[in-house]
């Protein structure tokens, strides 16, 4: 799974869903697999850091009681992750160091202990290579191209799916197994699917969770599509972002189902959560709830960033100026940053920046806004894009809309998908290009 809010933070976790339930104490419900009663390297020093980190989600609002606590806590994350990647260079640095470390090591144990229960994401393939049977050490350049997400969005995202026992669930891109193992032990290992493009990955995700005595459909395919063969699904997850909803997968949602993903944009500081549910009617709803943190498109997603001499550019250059008694938007009105990803593509944020500060890559166009007295702002810019003038325009017709941070997804006999505020006033057509990433 993958995930990134923006080019520099890689932070927590969704709020909990109104409709989470503690469902592992219902006596009429089938039995989920057991893990193994001590499992492979599960010593007291690593019970106690699952336990801490369960700890710390529970404490900053990622995590509740229920299902998805109890699997945290027992499942052993060594045995799902046991090669881990750190990064030894600077965030700019190329090419960029890396170091596998391998649980087996003793001189690796620890660190790699603390990487894999801190709550961060913990990068598990180099360059799309074999996962098994690898030799720890350095690597130099490349890209790291799967990931296991942190641990506050996955807790999240897990809680609002609604996992209960005997259910059949679809986990769209693999990863390191985590979501797969959470879905087998509340549903139980008959039911569950977990599917990836890379063969690697699906390879190394058999082979581990069957280590834990799970045996999920491990399957090699296009995410986007689906896998209608075992099919449908009570719930269907998916790790990485697409710009639309897939169609595949909203066909494959039995009555009564539910589906997660987060949507978004090329940029990747905006993103929004689709939420799809069938009736039991056989009818289709969604909305799309604008979040502050979401996963990233993998491989295919035409992802925007803003690069080193961007940022330096942007936080320090001289351009035209003008004073504003307007306030810049808080990063709290999450609704108006996603309907401005959508309505005005091509943003990014710099969010490690002191002031808010945008920038568009494609034409160099950015943007700096600083408060310098009393209800006053100074505002910077540089470029074509007249970007304080989008943000004004999104800003009166959010407010227009009543402010809302949750949008209606709408499907179109035609194949065209939109988001529309609850008043219908504010409103957007979803990209009709590629899905992204096929994991």
């Amino acid at each position: 799974m993958n995930e990134v809010p923006n080019s520099a933070v890689i932070p927590a976790a969704l709020p909990p869903d109104p409709l989470e339930r503690t469902v592992l104490s219902d006596p009429t419900a089938p039995a989920a697999p057991l893990l193994p009663a001590q499992p492979d390297g599960d010593t007291s020093e690593v019970v106690a850091a699952r336990a801490a980190m369960v700890a710390r989600l529970e404490e900053s609002g990622a995590l509740g009681p229920g299902p998805v606590r109890e699997a945290l806590l027992a499942l052993p994350r060594q045995l799902l992750m046991p090669q881990a990647y750190v990064r030894r260079s600077a965030p700019d640095e190329t090419p960029p160091r890396w170091d596998l470390l391998d649980f087996s090591r003793p001189a690796d144990r620890k660190e790699l202990l603390e990487r894999l229960h801190s709550g961060d994401s913990v990068a598990i393939q180099h360059d799309g290579e074999p996962i098994l049977g690898r030799h720890p050490g350095p690597r130099r350049g490349g890209v790291m191209t799967a990931m296991s997400s942190t641990m506050g969005l996955t807790a999240g995202l897990l809680q609002q799916l609604d996992l209960r026992p005997g259910q059949r669930a679809l986990d769209v891109g693999t990863g390191a197994g985590v979501t797969a193992a959470a879905a087998c032990f509340v549903c139980g290992d008959e039911g569950v699917v977990t599917l990836d493009i890379d063969p690697h990955v699906t390879a190394a995700a058999r082979a581990r969770l069957s280590a834990l005595g799970y045996r999920p459909a491990t399957v090699t395919g296009d995410g986007t599509t689906g896998w209608p063969d075992t099919g449908p699904y009570d719930r269907i997850f998916v790790s990485f972002a697409v710009p639309r909803v897939p169609q595949a997968l909203v066909d494959q949602l039995a009555p009564g189902g539910r589906a997660l993903m987060t949507l978004g944009t090329s940029s990747p500081s905006w993103p929004g959560l689709a939420v799809i549910e069938r009736r039991t009617d056989g009818n289709v709803e969604g909305r799309l709830r604008a979040v502050e943190f979401g996963h990233r498109g993998g491989a295919g997603f035409d992802r925007l960033f803003l690069s080193a001499a961007f940022r330096a550019e942007i936080t320090t250059a001289d351009g035209w100026t003008q004073r504003s008694m307007l306030a810049p938007p808080p990063d709290t009105a999450r609704g108006l940053w996603l309907a401005l990803d959508h309505l005005y593509p091509g943003l990014v944020r710099h969010f490690g920046a002191e002031d808010l500060t945008i920038g568009a890559p494609a034409c160099r166009s950015w943007m700096r806004v600083r408060a310098v007295s009393h209800r006053r702002w100074e505002v910077t810019m540089s470029g074509p894009r007249d970007i304080w003038a989008e943000i004004q325009d999104v800003a009166g017709r959010w407010r227009a809309a009543g402010v809302p941070d949750v949008f209606r997804l709408h499907f179109d006999a035609d194949g065209g998908q939109r988001a529309t505020s609850p008043n219908g006033t504010l409103t957007w057509q979803l990209s009709p290009g590629e899905t992204g990433d096929a994991r």
